[in-house]
């Protein structure tokens, strides 16, 4: 391990006199950290940037571990990082503005950007089955609707002309939301194309239908984007919510507001839109450099 870990649990173990159980937690945070800069070829704490923490504990989540581990492993880089600026190894503390751990209890799943495209790409639009599907998921991603929302979607809520769908969300609160060329083109393919044959009867007007002609439930639509994500050969656990995260994550890196976002998204409250922030933290710091007039 590196020699300042190991200077920093000497530190706690002497001078704060902490259990030699929580020393030997903090070693294993520690270990996992520095193995971590190790692959990634950062050798000088001086190089480790907010972001890579956050790079960090993202790729803990991804291996697995549990929410109460990956909170530990950030109260633990907080303590040392604060070791580092005590001693005047560290020319400032990165972890100081950092969230509570609580924070990642609902920190999202996030796509890129190619890795959307390549689930996109996956269903065989030259199948009925496989347009519906294409167009499912193209409306997932280009609406942020929560999944529910999405099932409850009727062909009365479509407003294509004028690019928005209609959708109830939580709290039985309507909420206009708008809707991009491509998954307008994609819903109007399938509502051509597809669903008369679904459904010919006009008095059922649930948007997207199984192959045994019924609404979709939000398993269903959730096995859906498993079966799909499984053929992409995309590794991460991703659900039908994977895709409302990713479409606010990349609105905001692409420099959407948050407001708007939260209003897309139909949160309540803002503090649940600000989870994006740590996605994409770069992208807000610009935004302030460029607007605020004492940045």
């Amino acid at each position: 391990m590196h020699i300042l870990a190991e200077q920093f649990l000497d530190y706690i173990r002497l001078e704060r006199g902490l259990t030699e159980n929580t020393i030997s937690s903090y070693r294993n945070d520690l270990e996992s950290f520095f193995s971590y800069l190790r692959d990634r070829d950062i050798q000088s704490v001086n190089a480790i940037k907010r972001k890579t923490v956050l790079d960090f504990l993202l790729h803990e989540k991804d291996r697995g571990l549990s929410t109460n581990s990956i909170s530990h492993r950030l109260v633990c880089l907080k303590v040392f990082f604060r070791y580092l600026q005590q001693e005047g190894l560290v020319t400032g503390n990165i972890t100081e503005s950092m969230e509570s751990p609580r924070l990642w209890k609902i920190l999202p799943d996030t796509l890129s950007v190619r890795e959307v495209e390549t689930l996109l790409a996956k269903p065989d639009v030259s199948k009925p089955l496989g347009l519906r599907d294409k167009a499912l998921m193209e409306t997932l991603y280009g609406t942020g609707l929560r999944v529910s929302e999405l099932a409850g979607l009727t062909l009365d809520d479509l407003h294509l002309d004028e690019s928005y769908v209609r959708c109830v969300g939580k709290g039985r609160k309507e909420r206009i939301v708008p809707v991009g060329s491509s998954a307008t083109s994609w819903i109007q393919r399938y509502v051509d194309e597809v669903r008369p044959a679904q459904c010919p009867d006009p008095s059922a007007r649930a948007l997207f239908l199984t192959a045994r002609k019924t609404p979709f439930s939000r398993k269903g639509i959730w096995k859906l984007i498993k079966k799909h994500t499984r053929d992409a050969g995309i590794g991460k656990n991703v659900t039908p919510h994977t895709l409302r995260h990713s479409f606010a994550s990349h609105l905001l890196a692409n420099g959407a507001p948050l407001r708007v976002i939260q209003e897309m998204l139909g949160h309540a409250d803002i503090s649940t839109t600000q989870i994006y922030t740590h996605v994409d933290p770069s992208r807000l710091k610009a935004i302030h450099s460029k607007y605020h007039p004492r940045s």
